[in-house]
């Protein structure tokens, strides 16, 4: 594996990864006031663009961290429709 994919999977690890706490902090305290709906719709928009951008390149590291990280970004909206 080249450097730069390595380099690649490192930030699409902690990019992902940031998103993990807000999702576990929301389903602990179901709750949702505080976060911005907006916010979380414009985010999962361009996580779908990047994930189609990383299809059309073959890109693995922006393939699999924009996938994840769009799961759990949606995730998020849906525990805002609920809790919010």
């Amino acid at each position: 594996m080249e450097w730069i994919t390595v380099v690649g999977l490192m930030a699409a690890t902690c990019t992902t990864i940031s998103l993990l706490p807000q999702a576990l902090k929301i389903i602990k305290i179901k709750e949702t006031r505080d976060i911005s709906l907006l916010m979380y719709l414009i985010l999962d928009t361009g996580l779908a663009l990047w994930l189609t951008y990383g299809i059309l390149i073959r890109d693995v590291p922006v393939i699999a961290a924009n996938a994840v990280s769009l799961v759990i970004a949606t995730l998020i909206i849906l525990l805002k429709l609920k809790y919010g």
